[in-house]
């Protein structure tokens, strides 16, 4: 047995079937629309799922964006969107899923370059430093923002007979590849740089007197000698290369390779 309890509106319409069966199928087709409707309603706030599928995998998800879209103006322009329950990036052995930066997307391309490949120092002449330059740029559009590490293959160095210019130590023997120090004296000798920033603040820790210097590091170790953790084009910094010899010095042609390597964070 089944219990139905019908609204008074419907029941005065089953009580007036017999007198006017017009009057109770229009009443009753009233009744029974709204309640449609509201049926119609209930189901559609509670019902928030997507769905996504091919010939190979079907997806049923209830929240993948509950708002997203574009703002603009003043002339800048805002993308968005707002709902992911597990963000992060996740990954397996053919897939990778970026779930909640939608702004991770690539507005700037990241790239890298160097000024000047090759620099040339002259001819040394013992207790005269002499100092050299090269910029680097980095343009950047992740959202894990990106470094740049330093590393040298060896000492400046005569190839034919392996005599080198070592690294400086500066003035007090305390700087590194790691760490910094002054290096002012003409009676300190080596070879060693600085990061000086162009535009922007990614130049690393060490640097914020002039007269600071550090070593490069030996390959295979690097050092980071440029980073950021924003979006931003042109991001410039200078590197200035530094050497200065004793009387003592050999006479020869000294060269190294400094390797730079650029790497975004995703």
């Amino acid at each position: 047995m089944k219990l139905m309890i019908l609204p008074k509106r419907l029941k005065s319409c089953v009580k007036k079937r017999k007198r006017n069966k017009m009057k109770f199928v229009n009443c009753c087709s009233f009744a029974a629309l709204i309640s449609f409707g509201l049926f119609i309603l209930t189901f559609t706030l509670d019902s928030q799922a997507q769905v996504m599928v091919n010939d190979k995998y079907r997806i049923e998800y209830g929240n993948f964006n509950s708002i997203a879209g574009k703002s603009t103006g003043g002339g800048k322009t805002l993308t968005m969107t707002s709902g992911q329950n597990a963000i992060g990036l996740y990954t397996g052995s053919n897939y990778k899923v970026k779930a909640g930066f939608q702004y991770i997307y690539s507005i700037i391309p990241f790239s890298f370059s160097i000024s000047s490949t090759s620099i040339n120092f002259g001819v040394l002449n013992p207790g005269e430093p002499i100092t050299r330059t090269n910029n680097l740029t980095v343009s950047n559009g992740t959202a894990g923002g990106y470094q740049v590490t330093a590393s040298e293959d060896h000492p400046l160095r005569v190839l034919s007979t392996g005599v080198d210019i070592p690294n400086t130590t500066c003035d007090g023997g305390t700087c590194t590849d790691s760490v910094s120090a002054a290096w002012t004296s003409p009676l300190t000798y080596g070879f060693g740089y600085r990061c000086d920033n162009v535009t922007g603040t990614d130049c690393a820790s060490g640097f914020s007197d002039s007269t600071y210097y550090k070593q490069f590091s030996a390959s295979p170790s690097a050092q980071i000698v440029m980073s950021g953790t924003n979006v931003g084009r042109s991001q410039e910094t200078q590197i200035t290369y530094k050497v200065n010899i004793s009387a003592t010095q050999p006479a020869g042609s000294y060269q190294n390779v400094i390797m730079y390597i650029a790497t975004p964070t995703i």
